[in-house]
């Protein structure tokens, strides 16, 4: 072990372990294999451009080759939730909709929601409107096809 190239590579293996091992992602596990390829030639007694070119051509073949399964693997997958349920179905404004003030509410799904215009228009109580989409606890409506005001 006498050859600076050994340490120098059980030292970058090391550091990607620790790397690795220290993140809840898998960010150096490529950087490890290559170190581990390198120390191989080092301790094989090749030249230290030869150690480096392995290197690379390891961590990027490890990286191009198990990136996808690693991507499919960690990729969060969305878990619907009872709020989706309400999402293109009509209902009805019973608070004024105004999104300078912050005020609105619409009756979607047996629940009272939270409701802002999609448009920035204001849309007045009574009038049948669509959920667009869910941010947060707030329902962004649009109005309806139909848009009309229902007789309370």
């Amino acid at each position: 072990m006498d050859q600076p190239g050994v340490i120098l590579w059980l030292a970058a293996l090391v550091f990607f372990l620790i790397l690795e091992g220290a993140t809840a992602q898998l960010v150096s596990i490529w950087f490890v294999i290559g170190a581990a390829a390198a120390l191989v030639v080092s301790l094989l007694h090749g030249q230290m451009w030869l150690q480096i070119a392995v290197f690379a051509v390891v961590s990027a073949a490890a990286l191009i080759l198990t990136r996808p399964i690693i991507r499919r693997l960690t990729k969060g997958r969305v878990r619907p939730t009872n709020a989706d349920r309400i999402l293109g179905t009509e209902c009805l404004v019973t608070e004024a909709i105004d999104n300078l003030a912050g005020t609105g509410a619409v009756s979607a799904g047996g629940k009272i929601w939270t409701a802002r215009s999609a448009d920035g228009s204001g849309i007045p109580a009574g009038t049948l409107v669509t959920v667009q989409s869910i941010e947060g606890v707030k329902a962004i409506v649009s109005a309806s096809a139909e848009s009309k005001e229902v007789s309370e």
